[in-house]
């Protein structure tokens, strides 16, 4: 027979439940899509990173094979961020807590 539960058992946590954070990062890797979020998430620290100056300046961003591709209308800036490369790298991955990026680079 059914027997409903009272008001403490039924708002207490037990063994089964976790956290929305938890629940989210099973769910990820339960359908092999962490890498895609990490990617999407290296993708948005860009902007937050760079900041506005840089960030208006870079027209198209990806990943591809590990590889950050970053698009910039400005050459002198693809000079000056082509020899902080390694601080750049360190970074975004940083800001991910993986290693999503392996190289950044400059077209």
């Amino acid at each position: 027979m059914y027997r409903q539960p009272n008001k403490k058992e039924y708002f207490s946590r037990n063994a089964h439940t976790a956290t929305l954070k938890d629940a989210i990062h099973e769910l990820l890797n339960a359908y092999k899509l962490k890498g895609k979020y990490n990617e999407t998430h290296v993708i948005a620290a860009w902007t937050r990173l760079m900041g506005p100056m840089i960030s208006n300046r870079t027209s198209k961003i990806f990943i591809k094979n590990k590889k950050l591709y970053v698009q910039l209308n400005s050459a002198p800036l693809k000079n000056e961020l082509s020899m902080s490369k390694s601080k750049i790298l360190e970074m975004l991955n940083r800001d991910v807590s993986a290693d999503v990026v392996e190289e950044v680079i400059f077209l």
